[in-house]
């Protein structure tokens, strides 16, 4: 029970297919099995052991996922840092979760509560040295700590074993289509949880990876797709967004994917509607790092549900609860949570956090949403994200979804507003698009809002901004748009 066992096979199976492609790098399966067996043996040469925890802090390559491979091989715990942060963001990390080593990429600073070893050439010299006879452990042993996206506030994340990754695995091949035959791009950082455990799936099914590592143009992600004949695709919506700029005639690669996959957050509707006519195989699968995949939503979907992420993927259960954790009747909206093989038993080292996120099996990962008679189910926004104005619960959704309504509004976020009288208000935020829609003011969006809402959802105000504060996944941070705002009278 190992998400490296069935390199072996592969080698002897398909020893000339590609594993990973980067650029006019090749890596066969011929060569990737001894490499993985070379490289878990030198991090045992290095001191770790089957158990310990190394992070990895580096940028997307063929050496960053032999690595990753290798420390699966060895039963050494994942600790993903992102190459990016700064090394007061690593250290938090590295401490909280014990880690006894950092990888790192030459040049970076040391870390000072962690000792670090540069992934240089000499690092990659030394492993070629090592023998494939090392003997590596068996059974369900512990593989990543998957850390959701961004470092602010403590550190917190799953300890997951690779039981839990390959039940994973098991809903890529049976709800998303993933095979030995294909030829998958991967366009987003390994540091995320979709970014690695997509190229991952690949390895282990025999399929091949061929690697575009951001920054790029979305010209040059239709351009690779074309050159490697790629199958299958994954993209967080910020993403998406990007290459949905482009001519239709540039897009016109994307059109021949089998499945074109979305997720990290919910696209708003007018861009689902975009990708259905666009890509016969586009999906949009939610999931999350701590509970692997929820649901999920194809293209051939009735066009009714299309505004929901789809019917619960194989083996998950899934409801919508009220505050007291009882089921809702269907259409009641209230938290989401689901249970099944694939997801963590808590956070490591936070029971705390565990409590409030975990419980009797089941993972809430912090959403609101309405399940329908179909099994369908609806997104209504973070549970924290909850406005609450006189008592009346406000769901940021659906006044999100009828600002965007209008051609000029490309993006928006709503948030509450601190109030004396009310405790909440509700403020909106928007950017527009002016290069390809008319001109719209906030007064006019507030009587847009007036046409689909109740009053009590119509915001207080809009406000017209560039940008919108994000994580490294392009989420919005609500947090900061809520602090900016001075308490009503």
């Amino acid at each position: 029970m190992n998400i490296t066992e069935t390199f072996a096979h592969h080698a002897r199976a398909v020893p000339d297919r590609p594993a990973i492609v980067h650029g006019d790098r090749v890596l066969l399966f011929r060569d990737l099995d001894p490499l993985v067996s070379r490289a878990a043996a030198h991090l045992y040469s290095l001191g770790l052991a089957p158990g310990d925890v190394a992070g990895v802090a580096l940028k997307d390559s063929i050496e960053h996922l032999v690595i990753l491979s290798a420390m699966a091989r060895a039963g050494i715990v994942i600790l993903p840092l992102d190459w990016r942060w700064t090394p007061a963001e690593q250290e938090r990390v590295v401490a909280h979760f014990g880690a006894k080593l950092a990888l790192m990429e030459p040049g970076k600073p040391s870390l000072q509560n962690c000792p670090c070893l540069s992934v240089s050439e000499d690092f990659l010299f030394l492993v070629q040295k090592q023998k494939t006879d090392q003997k590596f452990p068996e059974g369900d042993l512990p593989l990543l700590m998957s850390l959701s996206s961004g470092t602010t506030g403590r550190p917190k994340g799953p300890r997951i074993r690779h039981s839990q990754f390959l039940a994973r695995y098991r809903v890529f091949w049976i709800n998303l289509g993933f095979h030995s035959q294909d030829r998958f791009l991967s366009a987003t950082p390994f540091y995320y949880g979709g970014g690695r455990t997509f190229p991952l799936t690949m390895l282990y099914s025999g399929g091949a990876v061929y690697m575009l590592p951001p920054p790029y143009e979305p010209e040059a992600l239709c351009e690779a797709i074309s050159k490697y004949r790629i199958t299958s695709l994954f993209l967080v919506p910020t993403l998406i967004r990007r290459l949905l700029t482009l001519p239709a005639e540039k897009l016109a690669p994307v059109r021949s994917l089998r499945l074109l996959l979305s997720s990290g957050s919910a696209l708003h509707a007018e861009e689902r509607r975009a990708l259905r006519a666009l890509c016969p195989g586009f999906v949009e699968y939610y999931s999350s790092t701590e509970g692997g995949g929820v649901s999920y939503l194809t293209a051939a979907d009735p066009e009714a549900f299309s505004e929901s992420v789809g019917r619960p993927v194989f083996g998950v259960e899934v409801q919508c609860v009220d505050e007291s954790h009882q089921p809702l009747p269907l259409g009641g909206i209230g938290r989401i949570r689901y249970r099944g093989p694939a997801v963590a038993d808590g956070f490591w080292n936070d029971p705390e956090a565990s409590r409030e996120s975990f419980r009797d099996g089941w993972w809430y990962p912090g959403d609101l949403g309405m399940l329908d008679a179909s099994g369908y189910l609806t997104l209504k926004g973070r549970a924290k994200d909850m406005i609450i104005r006189g008592g009346i619960n406000i769901y940021p959704g659906e006044i999100e979804a009828a600002l965007q309504s209008h051609p000029a509004v490309l993006d928006s976020a709503v948030v509450g507003w601190p109030s004396r009288e009310f405790n909440e208000e509700v403020a909106a935020f928007v950017i527009l698009n002016g290069e390809s829609a008319p001109a719209v003011s906030p007064s006019e969006l507030r009587d847009l809002c007036r046409k689909s809402l109740a009053p009590y959802k119509v915001p207080r105000e809009v406000f017209v901004v560039k940008d919108f504060p994000r994580n490294a996944l392009g989420k919005v941070i609500k947090a900061d748009l809520s602090a900016g705002l001075s308490p009503l009278g």
